[in-house]
């Protein structure tokens, strides 16, 4: 089915004196909105207790004005973050609610001191639980009745042009080779003394770091002469650079920030035909151990560059047949097809508990059941 879908981004703080606004863009049947706030205003940027009593007074009249409030309405209310309870349009009734647990927010640098007590808020209301890995499933599944692991998905055909067809940026093309890779948020995951330990050990591999510098000081990154920085690249220059990488890597740290990870850029390296060496974290050893290398020193590390980029013909066979057979279960279309037949059943359940049963299609002539993610999806 083809749902309207309205994603609610994060308020944002505008130039002084501009009104609040909600800035809206439609893209492939989904409604981005952002609110933003004028500089000279509270609160700040970000959803919290005081934003979210302006997002909602912004978001009630965008949200009356067509048609999707009342108890006729019916929307599917998705939260991306505890942080967002609170923000939803006043006199909203949703049909269900839907906690997407993405990550252990609670243990990242800097967290809300309030954000366990918003998640037990969140599960309490919580028709669905979506948890994004073994390791978040194993801590929620004693929390709530219905909580669902729907790990990591990859766009394949995306990331394929890694493998083909990809060309390299310029500022990749002139650097020295081998290429160890990594792209992603550099912030408190990271294990920067192994990737230090990585650049000092082998002189001749360029470590290649890709994204944005979050919640950490730049001056902690290790500088040598063969760690190259880029920053932030979008989702759609991706495979282009995953093209310049001979080994992909996850450097991360083992700390309570990583204790819960499940990253996403596996199936991504995956999907670009790239061998992957990982650190021990839980869900890449639970659900990739098979086509993942695993180390946990930096010798080992080492180790497993060296055999990563003197595989052999049958080993890359077999590591990329591995590969697909992950990639054919963990792709979006797969997750989304699998969310949306318990999303049907939940909704079905509901109607027979209520003792009033209405048919979906009594309710897309009128005011259709909205999949409305309510927060940002975390980076990981």
């Amino acid at each position: 089915p083809h749902l309207p879908v309205f994603l609610i981004e994060e308020p944002e703080v505008g130039p002084a004196g501009s009104s609040a606004h909600p800035r809206v863009i439609d893209r492939d049947g989904v409604t981005v909105i952002t609110p933003v706030f004028p500089a000279t205003t509270r609160p700040a940027a970000g959803f919290g207790p005081e934003t979210n009593e302006c997002v909602s007074r912004l978001l009630t009249p965008f949200f009356a004005s067509r048609g999707f409030l009342g108890p006729s309405a019916w929307p599917i209310l998705w939260y991306y973050t505890p942080m967002a309870l609170g923000a939803e349009p006043a006199g909203l009734t949703p049909a269900l609610v839907v906690a997407d647990v993405m990550d252990e927010l609670a243990n990242f640098l800097g967290a809300p001191p309030d954000l366990k007590r918003r998640e037990a808020a969140l599960l309490a209301r919580a028709n669905l639980v979506f948890a994004g890995g073994p390791s978040l499933y194993a801590s929620r599944r004693e929390r709530h009745p219905a909580v669902y692991c729907f790990p990591s998905g990859v766009e394949p055909a995306h990331f394929a042009q890694a493998a083909g067809g990809a060309q390299l940026p310029p500022e990749l093309a002139t650097l020295p080779r081998p290429v160890l890779g990594f792209y992603g948020v550099l912030d408190e995951r990271l294990d920067l003394t192994l990737i230090d330990a990585l650049a000092h050990a082998r002189p001749d591999w360029t470590l290649l770091l890709i994204g944005p510098i979050v919640k950490i000081d730049p001056r902690a990154l290790p500088r040598r002469a063969n760690i190259v920085y880029l920053g932030i690249r979008s989702y759609h220059q991706l495979p282009a650079y995953l093209a310049g990488f001979d080994v992909a890597l996850l450097p991360f740290a083992r700390n309570d920030a990583t204790r819960f990870i499940s990253p996403t850029k596996t199936l991504e390296y995956l999907a670009g035909r790239k061998p992957v060496v990982s650190t021990p974290i839980q869900d890449v050893i639970d659900l990739y151990g098979d086509v993942v290398s695993i180390a946990s020193t930096p010798a080992g590390f080492i180790a497993a560059v060296e055999a990563a980029l003197q595989e052999s013909p049958a080993a890359r066979r077999q590591r990329l047949l591995s590969a697909q057979t992950l990639l054919a279960t963990h792709n979006w279309d797969a997750i989304a097809a699998r969310m949306w037949s318990l999303l049907t059943a939940a909704w079905q359940e509901r109607q027979s508990a209520l003792r009033s049963p209405r048919p979906p299609s009594a309710l897309i002539p009128h005011a259709p059941p909205v999949a409305a993610p309510v927060g940002l999806m975390t980076t990981d």
